[in-house]
């Protein structure tokens, strides 16, 4: 019997609020998953993740794979032991990197063979390699189908058989899984805007079992309104006794608009890059800290906030060492930035216990449009 169980606490229409059980810790849902992409929450240590709220993180397959090794990681102890991280990892199979990455990707029945980017080395990623690195060698706690990230904008025909190959790794993902009590292992929908793919795809995931259901393909460019309305006909298909993740989201409005619809977990990179760009998160979206007006400006970003990056350093101090390229400038910004995704989640768990999320909805809405 799997040692990972889904409870739902509360719902406010189709969102919902509640708990992924997990052999290394529960899992607060809607979550905010930090991206970990070479073992590391860039620019943060694993403590400071964690007191900023997190419960997850995310690693990356496809740079693990290539640095320092999957055999090697294995060897040091696992992606666990390796990076200090004590609670729950998702990784991701590693395909969506390898077509945005890697050079002389070729793609066929059996996988991709492609070149490093860092050395230019040859490698061939299968769903049966992929789920060998993410489960065996790392040693995830969520490990993620292989798949293919249909391009955007794609044909319908282009959409189908881009998907359907995705529902054969799938199958052969779930194949070389196997039955595992303190593992899981997320099927991905694809299908780009197209709802009778969406549909196509989802129904085939959901009979062949995986532990829980992403939404993978969207964020590639296709813009914020059919974003949402390929979620308004996609996660209604997804089992209401299964979490339900947003691959790749995003922005405070994405990620709200997405939970209104049903999504359960989210990741980006958007905090961490944007504290090394000088920018700090808040409900209206980054502030540019470069910006001369906050030279003289001792306002902390939050003075509300337990975060200590966001409550006891001022504008000028975080606008000076940005203009100055000091590194501690990228610290305290993705410190702040990762503390306002988790405060944004706890906000948004709240507001659907209480039955207010649609005036949590309209507040970010408001906030975003200024």
């Amino acid at each position: 019997m799997s040692k990972f169980t889904f409870d739902l606490n509360a719902t406010d229409g189709a969102a919902r609020t509640g708990v992924l059980h997990t052999p290394r810790g529960d899992i607060r849902t809607p979550a905010f998953m930090p991206v970990g992409t070479a073992a590391t929450v860039k620019a943060m240590t694993m403590d400071m993740v964690k007191d900023a709220g997190a419960d997850i993180i995310l690693g990356n397959t496809y740079h693990l794979m290539l640095r320092p090794g999957a055999e090697r990681m294995k060897r040091l102890g696992g992606l666990h032991k390796f990076s200090t991280w004590k609670g729950p990892i998702l990784t991701d199979s590693g395909g969506f990197q390898v077509f945005s990455l890697a050079a002389l990707a070729k793609k066929s029945e059996e996988g991709v063979a492609f070149q490093s980017h860092i050395d230019g080395s040859r490698h061939m990623l299968t769903p049966e390699r992929s789920i060998e690195i993410q489960a065996d060698l790392l040693g995830a706690d969520i490990s993620m189908q292989f798949d293919e990230c249909t391009p955007f904008p794609a044909t319908h025909e282009e959409a189908k058989t881009s998907m359907e190959l995705s529902l054969r790794w799938g199958a052969r993902s779930k194949a070389a899984f196997g039955k595992r009590e303190t593992q899981a292992l997320f099927g991905i929908v694809q299908g780009s805007t197209f709802e009778d793919l969406r549909e196509q795809s989802a129904k085939a995931l959901i009979e062949m079992g995986f532990d829980g259901y992403a939404v993978g393909g969207l964020a590639v460019g296709e813009g914020f309104d059919a974003m949402v309305r390929t979620l308004d006909f996609t996660v209604p298909i997804l089992p209401k006794t299964h979490p339900r993740y947003l691959m790749g989201v995003g922005r405070p409005i994405d990620i709200i608009e997405a939970v209104v619809r049903g999504i359960d977990m989210f990741d980006c990179v958007i905090p961490t890059r944007s504290g090394r760009h000088g920018q700090a998160w808040s409900d209206a979206g980054p502030v540019n800290l470069k910006k001369a007006c906050f030279a003289e400006d001792l306002s902390p970003l939050d003075e509300t906030s337990d975060c200590p990056a966001s409550r006891d350093y001022s504008h000028a101090y975080l606008h000076h060492l940005v203009r100055a390229n000091e590194y501690l400038g990228a610290i305290l910004l993705s410190w702040h930035n990762i503390a306002y995704f988790q405060g944004l989640m706890a906000r948004i768990r709240n507001a659907i216990a209480a039955g207010t999320l649609e005036a949590l909805r309209q507040q970010i809405a408001d906030s975003a449009k200024r």
